[in-house]
Formats: C-alpha cells, structure tokens, sequence
C-alpha cells in the first residue's frame, strides 16, 4: 500500500474542522458575556446584583479570549468550565433543565481537547 499525499487543501479542511467546535462554543459565550454586560439588571436570576452579572460577563469575555488562544488555552478552557458547573448547579437548584448546560460544558472541554490533545494528558 501506497502512502497518501497530504495535500493544501486537505491541511486547510482538517484546520477548519478541528476550529469548528471552538468557534460555535465562542458563539455560545460572547453573547451570552455582552448580555451579562450590557444588561447587568436582568431579574429572574439566583442573583440579581447588577455588579455580579458583569463581573460574570467580564469573566466569561476573558475566559473565551483565553481559550482562543494556544498558549492560554487550558486557563480559558478551567475558567469557561468553572463557570458553567456552576450554572449546572444553579439550574439543578432552580429545579430547571440542565441537560442542555452539561452538553455545552462537556462540548467545551471537548473543543479544547479536539485543538490541543496532549494538554489534557499528564507528562509524568
């Protein structure tokens, strides 16, 4: 059997799918970030402080900026998972689903381990 030549574009499909997860987790967090941001009174929330909902969002905005980039990434990835265990657990207290929460949580660790494998492996 003959060995395959990797060709241009085959490199540049493999970058596009391997981003692909990453780029539609960003689109889940920023604007749900610019929500926390521009909307800081928003009711209906565990916690209705104006202040907590924009450090929520200021958290996540940078949180997502982290994961976007390799060298910051598995700060971003803890950051962005930190916060959504978190609203895991507020949904289970709210008694509201939390399917949905859990699936873009594990899609997050699963964005970051797609783009980056050996980050998640512990060199002994």
């Amino acid at each position: 059997m003959g060995e395959q030549k990797i060709t241009g574009r085959d490199r540049t499909l493999s970058k596009i799918l391997i981003w692909l997860p990453s780029l539609i987790i960003t689109l889940y967090y920023v604007p749900n970030a610019l929500d926390k941001l521009l909307d800081p009174n928003q009711t209906g929330k565990i916690v209705e402080s104006a202040a907590v909902m924009i450090t929520a969002g200021i958290f996540l905005l940078t949180g997502t900026a982290l994961f976007l980039f390799r060298k910051t990434m598995l700060l971003g990835t803890s950051m962005l998972v930190l916060y959504m265990i978190f609203i895991v657990l507020i949904h289970m207290y709210k008694g509201k689903p939390s399917e949905m929460v859990i699936l873009i949580l594990m899609a997050t660790i699963f964005a970051a381990y797609i783009r980056q494998p050996q980050l998640l492996y512990r060199k002994l």
